[in-house]
C-alpha cells in the first residue's frame, strides 16, 4: 500500500491550477520559449510546488507539477524538477512571506542581461512605476535590478544572490544569456514585479537604442 503524501493533496491541485492558469498567459507572450523557464508556489511551510523539469510551459497540466521541500529535494514522487529549484527554495526558506517565485526568459530580459552584464546591475530610476514594488510608494527613488553570471553550479549561483538579499531590499535579478527571477507574497503580486521589471528593462533598452552615437574622440586631444 501507498503511503500517504506528506502534504495536502488539495492545496497541490490549488498550487497547481494556479501555476498552470498563469504560466499559459506567460507563455503567450513568448516570455518562455522552448522549454525554459519555471514556476513555483508555496503550499506551506515545509513543501513547493514547482513546474517539472523539460515541460512545455504553454501546454502544462497538474502532472507537471511537483512538490520540494525547501532544500529542493523532490516530496514524494520520482519526477524531477530544474536544476535552477534552489534559486527558488532559498527564497522561501529565508523569507516566510514569499509565496511565488516566477522565472522568465523573455526577449527583452535576456538581451538586457547581455548588455548590462559587465555593469553587474541596470539602474531603474524616476520611472512611475517603481511604485509596483512593493514598498515603494515614490518614482522619486533608484532601484538596481542585479546581474549575475550565469553558471551551471546552482550552489554558487545561490550564495551570491544570497549576498545580494543580504544587502537590502529585492524584487528580482537577471542572469547573464539567461533571464528574470521575480517573486512576490502571492501570484498576483510576483506577476506584478515580472511585469513591471519586463516595462522597465524595455524602456531602458529603448532609450539606449535612441540615445545620440558619443560624439568622435579628435586625436590632437
Amino acid at each position: 500500500m501507498t503511503a500517504p503524501a506528506p502534504y495536502d493533496s488539495g492545496r497541490l491541485a490549488e498550487c497547481a491550477g494556479e501555476i498552470i492558469a498563469n504560466v499559459r498567459e506567460l507563455a503567450a507572450l513568448g516570455w518562455t520559449p522552448a522549454t525554459s523557464s519555471n514556476f513555483s508556489r508555496r503550499m506551506d511551510a515545509r513543501h513547493v510546488a514547482i513546474t517539472v523539469s523539460g515541460r512545455d510551459k504553454g501546454r502544462l497540466v497538474e502532472a507537471d507539477i511537483m512538490v520540494v521541500d525547501l532544500k529542493g529535494r523532490p516530496v514524494a514522487t520520482t519526477q524531477k524538477s530544474s536544476a535552477e529549484t534552489l534559486l527558488h527554495t532559498q527564497l522561501y526558506a529565508r523569507f516566510p512571506e514569499v509565496g511565488c517565485v516566477l522565472h522568465t526568459h523573455s526577449l527583452t530580459q535576456t538581451v538586457a542581461s547581455r548588455l548590462y552584464a559587465a555593469e553587474g546591475r541596470v539602474r531603474l530610476e524616476g520611472y512611475e512605476l517603481l511604485k509596483a514594488f512593493a514598498g515603494n510608494t515614490t518614482h522619486e527613488t533608484a532601484l538596481d535590478l542585479p546581474v549575475l553570471p550565469n553558471s551551471q553550479d546552482m550552489p554558487e549561483l545561490a550564495a551570491q544572490v544570497e549576498s545580494l538579499l543580504d544587502a537590502g531590499p529585492l524584487w528580482g535579478y537577471l542572469i547573464e544569456g539567461h533571464g528574470l527571477y521575480a517573486w512576490g507574497r502571492d501570484m498576483p503580486e510576483a506577476r506584478r514585479h515580472l511585469e513591471a521589471f519586463e516595462f522597465l528593462l524595455a524602456c531602458e533598452l529603448e532609450m539606449r537604442r535612441l540615445a545620440p552615437p558619443a560624439a568622435p574622440v579628435d586625436p590632437a586631444f
